[in-house]
Parts: C-alpha cells; sequence; structure tokens
C-alpha cells in the first residue's frame, strides 16, 4: 500500500542527445537514487474522501494524473517509465501492457468494433495473424490480408469499412520494408487509423507518432530490457486515439508490474549503446555472410542497391541485430545440424537480449502467408546478432555451416 502524499517525486530531464536523456531522466531526487524506486501498491491511501473523489473524477475523464487510486492502473514506477517513453517515442502518451503482444491486443481491441475492417500486412507476426483472423471474427471485424511488397495491393483493399491499417515493419521473420510515408498520408487522406509494430527498430532508430502513425507497438521484452528476463509491451499513441485506446486500457485490465518497469527503465540506460552495438556486430557479421555460397539470401537492409534498404534508408536511422538468411539444401535434417551445432547461438524465441540466437523457421512459424514463399529445398533460418565478438560468431557460424549439404 502506498500513501499518496509519499508519492516519489521524480525529475525528467529532457537533453538535446537522446543519449544523454535516456541516462539521466527520471532520477529519484526524493530518495537520492540513480533510479526510481520499486513502488508497489494495490491499495492508495488517501487523507479523504473529497480527494479521492476529486482524483477519480479525473481519472474518468481521462486526465493524466501522476498517481492513481487503485495499483491496477500503475505507480510511481510505472509512470516514470512512461515519461521516458513518451519522450523517446515523441508521443502524446505511452501505454504500458504485460507483454509485447498484450500491445498489439490493446492496439486493435481499442480501435475495431463489429462491422468494421482492418486492413493488415501479410507480414505480421503470427499471433498477430491469429488475433486478427481467427478472434476478430468472432466479433464481426473482418480481416483483410495485403500484400507488403505492393502498395497498390493495399489502396485497392481499403473500402468503406476499414477502420484501421495495421503495418508491422519489417515483416516478421520475411524482412519486407515498406514504404511508410505514402501508407500514413492515404490513411489520413480516407481517414483511417494506422498503427505499427516498430518492435525491430524500436523509437531509438524511427519514430512512427512523428511520421504521423496514431498507434505504436514496440515490445519491451526485446531491446527495451535487452537482457531477456523481462515481460513487457509499450504501445505509444497519438492525441487522436488516446481516450479510444484509454477507455479499453481501464476497462480490459491491462496493467505492467512496478518490477517489470523498473527493469525495463535500467534497460533503457544502456538502449543506445546496446542497439549501435547490435547494429555493427550484424553489419560485421553479413559482410562474411555475403562470401558464402551455401546462403543464397540475406534478408536484411544491407545492399544499397536494394528496395529494401532504400525503403529502410528513407525513414529509418539505423538498423537492429535481427535478420533472416535463406539456405538452399535438399536435407531438412542437414539445415537442423547446422542449428544444433552452433556453440555461440541460443536455439529460442525472444531475441533482442545480448546475446545471439538462431531458430528454424518452419512454415508454422510464418503463420498463413497469403503472399510470401520459399522456392522448392529453401530454407529460412531467424538469426539474432548479439553482443559477442563478431569474430567469434563469423568462427562459430563457419564451423556450423559445412553440415548443410
Amino acid at each position: 500500500m502506498i500513501i499518496i502524499k509519499q508519492s516519489i517525486k521524480v525529475n525528467t530531464i529532457m537533453s538535446k542527445s537522446l543519449k544523454t536523456f535516456l541516462i539521466d531522466a527520471e532520477k529519484d531526487t526524493l530518495n537520492k537514487s540513480a533510479n526510481p524506486a520499486i513502488v508497489r501498491a494495490s491499495t492508495i491511501y488517501f487523507r479523504s474522501i473529497q480527494e479521492m473523489q476529486k482524483l477519480q473524477k479525473k481519472i474518468g475523464k481521462g486526465v493524466k494524473t501522476s498517481y492513481f487510486d487503485y495499483g491496477r492502473q500503475g505507480s510511481q514506477t510505472s509512470i516514470a517509465l512512461q515519461n521516458i517513453l513518451k519522450e523517446l517515442e515523441q508521443s502524446y502518451h505511452v501505454f504500458l501492457t504485460q507483454t509485447g503482444f498484450g500491445a498489439v491486443a490493446l492496439a486493435i481491441m481499442s480501435i475495431c468494433r463489429p462491422g468494421d475492417e482492418i486492413v493488415i500486412s501479410d507480414c505480421v507476426y503470427r499471433p498477430t495473424q491469429k488475433l486478427t483472423s481467427q478472434l476478430l471474427k468472432e466479433f464481426n471485424v473482418k480481416t483483410i490480408w495485403y500484400d507488403p511488397n505492393n502498395f497498390d495491393d493495399l489502396r485497392k483493399k481499403v473500402t468503406k469499412k476499414t477502420k484501421l491499417i495495421y503495418v508491422e515493419n519489417p515483416g516478421s521473420n520475411s524482412f519486407e520494408f515498406q514504404d511508410l510515408g505514402k501508407i500514413v498520408s492515404f490513411a489520413k487522406r480516407k481517414k483511417i487509423y494506422t498503427a505499427i509494430d516498430n518492435t525491430w527498430a524500436t523509437a531509438y532508430f524511427f519514430k512512427p507518432i512523428k511520421l504521423g502513425f496514431d498507434l505504436s507497438i514496440t515490445s519491451a521484452t526485446k531491446y527495451y530490457s535487452g537482457h531477456s528476463d523481462v515481460m513487457a509491451g509499450t504501445l505509444a499513441v497519438s492525441k487522436k486515439v488516446y481516450k479510444k485506446v484509454w477507455w479499453y486500457n481501464h476497462v480490459s485490465g491491462y496493467r505492467l508490474s512496478a518490477d517489470d518497469a523498473y527493469l525495463v527503465i535500467r534497460g533503457l540506460r544502456t538502449l543506445s549503446l546496446r542497439l549501435e552495438k547490435h547494429q555493427e556486430n550484424t553489419l560485421k557479421v553479413i559482410k562474411w555472410m555475403t562470401k558464402q555460397k551455401k546462403i543464397i539470401k540475406i534478408l536484411y537492409p544491407y545492399k544499397p542497391s536494394s528496395k529494401e534498404y532504400k525503403l529502410w534508408k528513407k525513414y529509418y536511422s539505423g538498423a537492429s541485430g535481427l535478420l533472416s538468411i535463406i539456405v538452399k539444401s535438399k536435407s531438412k535434417s542437414s539445415v537442423y545440424k547446422f542449428v544444433n551445432s552452433l556453440k555461440l547461438f541460443g536455439i529460442g524465441y525472444s531475441w533482442g537480449g545480448y546475446s545471439s540466437l538462431a531458430i528454424y523457421n518452419h512454415p508454422v512459424e510464418m503463420g498463413k502467408r497469403h503472399f510470401f514463399s520459399l522456392e522448392k529445398n529453401c530454407h529460412l533460418i531467424r538469426i539474432h546478432i548479439g553482443l559477442e565478438d563478431p569474430n567469434d560468431l563469423i568462427n562459430d557460424l563457419k564451423k556450423s555451416l559445412k553440415y548443410i549439404k
């Protein structure tokens, strides 16, 4: 429990440098500590009924407050995280959820209602596919898929019933890059809301709300926390959709614990260093990959002459450590052996931590794709390049690549 008169006063220092801001923001001036205190509370104490009712009236109107009347709504720790993320995202507000996928659900369920249509990129995260094509169907919301490589396909599939255009950029596992500015401009002319999953780049490398998106999703489980030990999601919003999202968030019970909020804050302190190192290591590994005959394609914006690179360069200031490679082999077991024999690459989900990962993408991992397929005997392997010495990673890949027959 917490008495409101003892609420933490935190100091937000906005610097010209984003790197400095992430380090200096939200220090606890009351307790004189480098990071905000972890405030756990279900019961919030008030000095009077009048004080409680005054606050509840503000909360009921969706007015932002420095504390809440019930612990489910958050604490000073989560407010500190929201303050940092609001500046990082350059958004009107940032909502916090228990997982990255929770932020996806919060975005979609806040906007779509029975009779609406959602036009969604074919290359989205598999659970997002399930949410839209299966669950929303039960609520009479129609999902329409568009080809992420064809803007005209998106344009043609928008109808008078379209409520939301949902983008994931780059595409999950297949790394398609889209012309985001063109999508936003088109949606604004049609008065359609826009949402994007920005987990790959984070707001450090690209700020969707600033470009004109209404909702921007990031799995804080990944780069924001950065240590593979937190589950969290963030949803940055424009002023236009704030009250819609606030209402659904209020009645649905989404909440990030104070402990997890603290861990995300701690991760954000080193976000700039980690992301830049992920990018540096990735480019070094890719340089080696381009010389390997067994790797027939690298899905990452590294080649200046490619469409993907040009679209990435148009909107992003950097790239993260996640990519996919395509290898060709008649023997799936030999591709399995390649992945299984890696020593420095863990086999597992939830990239964005400090360590490297590799995973074989079965068709089931990709979900039901309408505009993407692999050629015969081709295999897609998703790789996350961590913070290890890139030469060690290259040597590990080199030793294991020989198993592909």
